[in-house]
């Protein structure tokens, strides 16, 4: 690349987020707020002309101008976006992108993960799907009857644990995957741990980390979408044909479970894309109905994770609260909230 040079931009000052915004949306592409590190390459009068990003373990927000092409300022953008990310901790690294862009970023050392007709998903390990999910093999994989749930227990309620139980009565082994991101108001730890203490009677139960291969709406990138494009319906998309196509075939899952979502259109959309996508694998969906308990005024009201948070937020730990949640987590709401009024 002569006379071109990669440095990194200071998105803390207005001049420089400005002009990775303008160079983002002449290549009609979106600056994305959660960007932790941007790098641009400059020709020789200091004019940006190629620019790459970071938030978390995901790069994202690439554009390079047509002059460039051919002189591999993608492959140095993203060498050192991977310093970068490697330097802050996070060692497993993801691209989403169209699939028109397979080559470039293979060529670039990354691994396809997964395609839809919309977008590509691909890691800096060639095995490293593989590897993380390997770990979680119980040894009863000959069973044609295993199944899942992922669940994000933010906290965990009766209405998980009656939906937990209702699949572990259908399966042999019931693998649970608990959503790893801590963009959640309750601690990925702490939730992980109340379910495995809520499950712990449940024999044929296992349950994980959710690990980075379960794509949330939080941390899907938009920047490349076009106008009137669904991104909830892409990441569905993506994040079940991951599922289904390389988690499910390694664990043996033949089903998944989900609860009914009277409320929440994201979530039942999500269910929706699981029925149409997950038989094409040989994967069975089973939507279960929510579980209710009467609210103050005798009304029949589904249990769910929304209906504790609004209630503490409102009235702090109380005999409601406490009636819609099983004992370990009654017990550290208990905790967590006499110890913050402490504070």
């Amino acid at each position: 690349m002569t006379d071109l040079s990669i440095h990194e931009l200071s998105l803390g000052f207005a001049h420089d987020k400005q002009m990775l915004t303008v160079f983002l949306a002449k290549h009609h592409l979106n600056y994305e707020d959660d960007i932790e590190a941007a790098f641009g390459v400059f020709d020789a009068d200091e004019n940006l002309t190629g620019c790459g990003c970071c938030a978390g373990n995901l790069l994202k927000c690439f554009a390079v101008d047509e002059s460039l092409r051919g002189q591999n300022a993608l492959g140095s953008l993203v060498s050192r976006l991977v310093e970068n990310r490697f330097a802050a901790g996070h060692y497993d690294l993801f691209v989403i992108t169209r699939p028109k862009n397979k080559v470039l970023f293979t060529s670039c050392g990354f691994y396809p993960l997964a395609e839809t007709e919309s977008v590509l998903m691909l890691e800096n390990k060639k095995n490293g799907l593989d590897n993380f999910y390997k770990k979680f093999l119980a040894g009863t994989e000959d069973s044609d009857n295993i199944g899942c749930i992922v669940m994000n227990c933010n906290p965990f309620t009766k209405g998980h644990l009656a939906l937990i139980t209702y699949a572990a009565r259908a399966c042999d082994l019931l693998h649970i995957f608990v959503v790893e991101e801590n963009r959640s108001q309750f601690p990925f730890a702490d939730r992980l741990r109340l379910v495995r203490e809520g499950t712990d009677h449940l024999a044929n139960v296992i349950v994980h980390p959710s690990g980075p291969y379960m794509i949330s709406n939080a941390t899907f990138p938009t920047y490349f979408l076009k106008e009137g494009e669904d991104a909830a319906k892409i990441q569905s998309e993506l994040d079940i044909t991951l599922f289904a196509s390389r988690i499910a075939p390694l664990l043996h899952i033949k089903k998944r479970f989900a609860g009914e979502e009277p409320f929440d259109p994201v979530t039942r959309n999500y269910n929706e894309a699981m029925i149409r996508i997950l038989p094409r694998y040989g994967i069975s969906f089973i939507k279960i109905d929510r579980i209710t308990t009467e609210d103050p005024d005798g009304k029949p009201e589904v249990i769910s994770a929304s209906r504790v948070r609004k209630l503490l937020a409102e009235h702090g730990v109380t005999d409601e609260v406490l009636s819609l949640v099983p004992e370990c987590t009654a017990k550290y709401l208990k905790e967590k909230f006499s110890a913050e009024s402490t504070h």
